[in-house]
């Protein structure tokens, strides 16, 4: 391929086709019509000397060489996108773009209501999309460009990736209003559920892959104890209703405890061990840390957790 004959607006088409898998879709997110679109994706056929896509039905399928050019040309769009945003400084309330978080439903009750207020204020155009956590899947799924944070526990993390400590906090053990044995063992809201009780009675664990132990298991092995898991659920709002409902009891963030409190009338106790302190990590790609849209974002996320 001669670079001195390439038509380099034919990366803008190949960028929109990959990202939309439609010529028509394309079309529209880049200004031209769907006829210009396939004419594009003809040269584009030629130059590379590749189909770059195949038709199943109604959608047009990547082929391997185009999902190897991917990001390498996001990486190049991006790049030319910061060199011209140098040049403007950047106004939230002119932002169009749509970002994507991927989290725990702790994050869908307590930061989305102080993202969408802050939003709403000062970048009323942006679009604010929450997936569910999987921490592998997460990873994956922000390499091929479809998640721009994850906010999930410390990890080890590819070479792609950078990551900030998002935000930290204890853990509480959380309990109906009505439980039989903290009651008959004349237990107080706010007070330490004793090390033999709390091993004895049936726990619900949170986690999104059913795992059957937790931060909280490890911390009670330190001490030669162990307690026993009744239950898995992979959303929190799910560990504390299964809690409100029965005589079991959970391990919860604090901040979370004293959200549903009220709502499912549970009573907030310590637990007998240290635990670790829960630590949230902001991760995101290498990709979009000078961008601007993106920094500001991650600017405004880490406020908005900052008030949990």
């Amino acid at each position: 391929m001669n670079l001195l004959t390439f038509d380099f607006n034919l990366l803008r088409v190949l960028a929109a086709l990959l990202e939309t898998h439609s010529t028509v879709k394309a079309g529209e997110k880049i200004g031209l019509s769907q006829p210009a679109i396939s004419a594009a994706l003809g040269r584009l056929r030629v130059s590379l000397n590749d189909p770059l896509f195949v038709r199943e039905g109604q959608k047009l399928v990547p082929t391997q060489k185009a999902l190897d050019l991917q990001v390498p040309l996001h990486n190049i769009m991006r790049s030319i996108e910061s060199v011209i945003d140098q040049t403007n400084e950047f106004d939230p309330q002119d932002c169009t773009a749509n970002f994507v978080i991927s989290g725990s439903d702790f994050f869908a009750e307590l930061l989305l209501p102080r993202l969408g207020q802050i939003i709403s204020n000062i970048a009323p155009n942006i679009q604010l999309q929450m997936v569910d956590q999987v921490i592998d899947n997460q990873l994956d799924t922000m390499r091929r460009e479809q998640i721009d944070l994850a906010l999930i526990p410390q990890t080890n993390l590819p070479d792609w990736a950078e990551s900030r400590l998002a935000i930290t906090g204890p853990f509480e053990v959380v309990a109906s209003r009505n439980n039989l044995a903290i009651q008959e063992a004349k237990i107080k809201p706010g007070e330490v559920i004793p090390l033999d009780l709390y091993c004895e009675m049936g726990h619900v664990l949170f986690s999104s892959e059913g795992k059957m132990e937790g931060i909280g298991d490890q911390a009670l092995r330190a001490v030669g104890r162990q307690r026993r898991i009744s239950m898995t659920v992979p959303f929190f709002n799910g560990v504390a209703n299964a809690v409100s409902n029965s005589e079991l009891i959970a391990l919860l963030p604090s901040a979370f405890a004293h959200h549903v409190r009220d709502r499912l009338a549970l009573e907030i106790y310590h637990p007998p061990i240290d635990v670790p302190k829960a630590r949230i990590h902001m991760v995101w790609h290498r990709r979009n840390s000078a961008h601007p849209p993106h920094r500001w974002f991650r600017e405004i996320v880490l406020e908005a957790l900052s008030e949990i």
